[in-house]
């Protein structure tokens, strides 16, 4: 599978979710933007190397531009890895150096190699040495009590010279390895943007993108003049319809769908091929709770979809029956 290569600049991306972001959420998710980068789930190389691969690695070839996000620590395994991500026809493979989980940790990867740049340059230049895409790293700027400035710096600076790798996404906030879970660690570290800033000043010629707490597209534009790019997460996911301002606003292009009904019957369509190759209503429908969010109806529209009963039938008529109970009570 070979992908497209006229790729748009990383100006906005979906940051990769475990549990969200996977294959039936960014066909969502590319019915809102066309140019948006989208991520996988990280996947562990174990789960590539030992377990079906083709699970993981299916998508839909409208979800390019697409980088596949990787757990793991050890090169040789990454490298089949991201040969396997190159057949697959990603656009980019992503080493995650950011998960504080302490089951990551017990596998020895995640936010806790920050504190062996040159182990992740290893990792990465054994990956670009057999695949000609893209090759980046998503990391945090620091690790436990490790917060000065100069260990991210340090970090960037070894990986980029040892690797040559020129792309990093920066999770703005500490992790902390001991003590809080993941969910705390997206929470109370504090967020400090300026650090982020700061690398792209030091190392102008990588390409730097920011990752943590970014809600509106105030908060978006602000950092755009300050670095290459901005990564949203969960606002991406429980409010969907950002996504539809991003092609105007990123890249001066049209927004694909004029609206959300239209995107409720692309998904309605989806989800009856899908369920004809055997997937549950339920696997597609949770992931579009969010379309009408702020709107009228959306409670309904919510409860409709989430319904235990209605969606035992398997039937995709019901996405547009939710929806035309909102429209009718928009149109009322």
């Amino acid at each position: 599978m070979t992908p497209p290569r006229d790729l748009p600049t990383r100006r906005l991306a979906v940051a990769p979710m475990l549990d969200w972001t996977d294959r039936f959420y960014r066909y969502f998710a590319r019915q809102l933007t066309r140019r948006t980068w989208l991520y996988t789930e990280m996947v562990t190389t174990g789960a590539l190397l030992h377990g079906d691969a083709a699970r993981h690695l299916r998508f839909d070839p409208c979800e390019h531009p697409l980088a596949l996000q990787l757990g793991g620590s050890e090169p040789a395994a990454l490298a089949q890895c991201a040969r396997l991500a190159t057949e697959w026809g990603y656009d980019e493979i992503n080493l995650n150096v950011g998960c504080p989980s302490e089951r990551v940790q017990s596998g020895a990867f995640g936010a806790c190699l920050m504190a062996e740049p040159a182990l992740v340059a290893d990792c990465l230049k054994a990956m670009q040495d057999v695949t000609d895409r893209a090759v980046t790293v998503k990391h945090r700027i620091g690790i436990d009590t490790r917060e000065d400035y100069a260990f991210v710096r340090d970090f960037v600076g070894t990986v980029h010279q040892r690797s040559g790798c020129q792309v990093f996404v920066v999770h703005a906030r500490n992790a902390i390895l001991k003590g809080l879970s993941p969910k705390e660690n997206r929470e109370i570290p504090p967020l400090k943007y300026a650090y982020v800033s700061r690398l792209k000043a030091d190392f102008p010629q990588l390409e730097i993108l920011i990752n943590g707490g970014f809600r509106t597209w105030r908060d978006v534009e602000a950092q755009w003049p300050e670095v290459d790019g901005v990564m949203i997460g969960r606002e991406a996911y429980h409010n969907p319809w950002l996504l539809a301002e991003a092609d105007p606003r990123g890249w001066g292009c049209p927004a694909p769908a004029p609206g959300r009904r239209a995107v409720a019957e692309a998904m309605a369509a989806f989800a009856e091929r899908q369920i004809a190759e055997g997937a549950p209503l339920k696997a597609i429908t949770r992931h579009i709770l969010g379309l009408y969010h702020g709107q009228p109806g959306a409670r309904q529209w919510r409860r409709m979809l989430s319904d235990p009963a209605r969606l035992r039938s398997n039937n995709p008529r019901l996405i547009l029956d939710a929806s035309d109970a909102v429209e009718l009570r928009t149109a009322a």
